[in-house]
């Protein structure tokens, strides 16, 4: 017991450091020091009394460094594989990393080039858009930090945008009709039973090798 507190106390480090006090000159006061969030490998140290600032200041400090790491983590990945590619699990399985979740990193990260990458944005928005072709990567992510959007908002807007593309897609060609009279309707449905095909594919057939006839008369006329 007595090794894990001192392996704690040496992995100790300041997450936000609040500006100590001075009481004299040079001299920095014990409650200053306590005003420091620590973290360590298994939780933070919060002082007892911290303001709503302090603690929100802290917040967005570990939002920053949880956001980073995906990105550190996969970019670590990349480079092992790229220069290592017999020995990186080894790497991995010394770290105490799991190989799935620093797979999904790395891909993510593989698919972004650093210049590339929203510094305003976190890492889950660009795994929202990493399986997209580039052009739609830039233009979704740029859309997400002009907006403000939350990776749900994109997620929906991308959603909403393949559905209405969809929809487009399936649009029924516009349909011209024609009007023809009941006597040659009941021939073409008669001619259309005798060929054992029904009456849309038969007058289709039928157009087509009229259509086909008259264009060879037409070329041999020509030439």
């Amino acid at each position: 017991m007595a090794n894990q507190v001192s392996d704690t106390e040496q992995m100790k480090s300041v997450l936000y450091r609040k500006k100590p006090q001075r009481v004299q000159r040079g001299v920095v006061s014990d409650e200053g020091r306590r005003g420091n969030v620590l973290t360590t490998a298994v939780g933070l140290q919060i002082p007892a009394e911290l303001t709503f600032e302090d603690w929100e200041r802290a917040g967005r400090q570990l939002s920053g460094i949880v956001n980073s790491s995906a990105w550190w983590l996969g970019d670590w990945l990349v480079y092992g594989k790229e220069h290592y590619r017999d020995r990186y699990e080894r790497g991995i399985l010394a770290a105490g990393l799991q190989y799935q979740t620093l797979r999904n990193y790395a891909w993510v990260a593989g698919r972004f080039e650093l210049c590339r990458r929203h510094a305003a944005l976190s890492f889950q928005h660009h795994a929202e858009v990493a399986s997209l072709p580039v052009e739609e990567q830039d233009k979704w992510l740029d859309h997400a930090e002009k907006a403000r959007w939350t990776t749900k908002q994109l997620r929906e807007s991308i959603r909403l945008s393949r559905a209405t593309e969809a929809r487009e897609v399936a649009r029924p060609e516009a349909t011209q009709r024609l009007a023809v009279p009941g006597s040659h309707m009941r021939r073409w449905h008669l001619a259309a039973e005798q060929s054992g095909i029904d009456l849309q594919q038969w007058v289709l057939t039928t157009l087509d090798s009229a259509a086909a006839r008259a264009l060879e008369e037409w070329s041999g006329e020509k030439a």
